[in-house]
């Protein structure tokens, strides 16, 4: 009898422990369903949070514009190579006009410019706009304001303000138009490299680095260099007028101090942003109205750049450079 109740004992307390382990693993399993709906929770917020600032941003809510109150000079910075899809491009510097030339408050704008050059066609895009705004805004003056370098591209957009103000030390000129690459065909002969190029087109290939030069295409790439030369020049002698003292050197594409380019009619006077806006525009106050970026532009930039690589036109467009 007594052997009987320990059997039944112990078999109960098998069942207890069996109860209690089950009970165990199934809180255990909740816990961890509840600790994964809670991440699932958090991860999907921040998704939605991050999908909310891109849309935001898409439709100019975050970053767009510029929100000022009283009379103010407009500054727009212009800094670094002038090229498509870079820092500094036509629709940048066009919409920083635009939200200047808009604000009743502004009295002047100043362009900072700090560029070595680059692309003919987007200094020329800026070049034309700014002289459209002028006329329509005639009581709003514009001038460039140069810092360390206003070289070949840089200068063909400060060809369009009304007046060009210069540091003494500063870097001024270089009106000339290059186009550079490199050509390796000897040293594919040295290291036994043969080029298999098939094109559609007889000057399909032309400028190609790996194949011998073609004096037909060398003689067509420098008629299209001093076309776009031509035009460099007409935009500075519109832009200068009587000012400028025009020699054989003037668009040579030497490049001058700035006190010598004021002696040559490429600037005005000395001066500074602040000394500019203080005693030239008399509004001290300077407003920032340079284009900033969005997440969005940012990602449209790359995806564009990598679909001209993929067809592989990024040397073409980069070839031609005010520089």
């Amino acid at each position: 009898m007594s052997d009987r109740q320990d059997v039944n004992s112990m078999s109960s307390g098998q069942n207890n422990w069996a109860e209690k382990t089950l009970e165990k693993i199934a809180q255990s399993g909740l816990t961890e369903q509840k600790t994964a709906r809670r991440w699932s929770i958090f991860f999907k917020s921040l998704t939605f949070i991050y999908l909310f600032i891109l849309l935001f941003t898409f439709l100019g809510w975050i970053g767009g514009g510029k929100v000022t109150s009283g009379l103010h000079t407009a500054v727009i910075n212009i800094n670094g190579v002038i090229e498509p899809g870079g820092e500094v491009n036509a629709d940048s510097v066009i919409g920083s006009l635009n939200d200047a030339y808009e604000n009743k408050g502004t009295k002047g704008i100043i362009l900072r410019i700090n560029s070595p050059g680059g692309s003919p066609v987007q200094a020329g895009i800026i070049n034309d706009e700014i002289k459209r705004q002028r006329k329509l805004h005639p009581d709003i003056p514009v001038y460039a304001v140069v810092e360390d370098i206003c070289a070949s591209g840089g200068y063909y957009i400060a060809a369009a303000a009304d007046k060009i103000y210069v540091n003494k030390a500063s870097i001024v000129g270089s009106i000339g138009v290059l186009m550079d690459g490199y050509g390796f065909t000897e040293v594919m002969k040295k290291v036994g490299v043969e080029r298999r190029l098939m094109t559609a087109g007889e000057n399909k290939a032309m400028l190609d680095p790996f194949s011998p030069v073609n004096p037909k295409h060398q003689v067509y790439a420098q008629a299209m260099l001093n076309e776009i030369h031509e035009q460099f020049k007409e935009v500075v002698r519109q832009g200068r007028g009587a000012r400028l003292k025009e020699s054989s050197e003037t668009f040579s594409g030497l490049f001058w101090s700035g006190d010598q380019s004021i002696k040559i009619g490429l600037a005005d006077a000395l001066g500074s942003a602040d000394y500019v806006a203080r005693e030239v525009i008399k509004q001290k106050e300077m407003v920032d109205f340079t284009y900033q970026d969005t997440v969005v532009d940012r990602f449209a930039k790359r995806l564009g750049a990598s679909m001209v690589k993929s067809v592989g036109l990024d040397t073409l467009t980069k070839g031609v450079q005010l520089k």
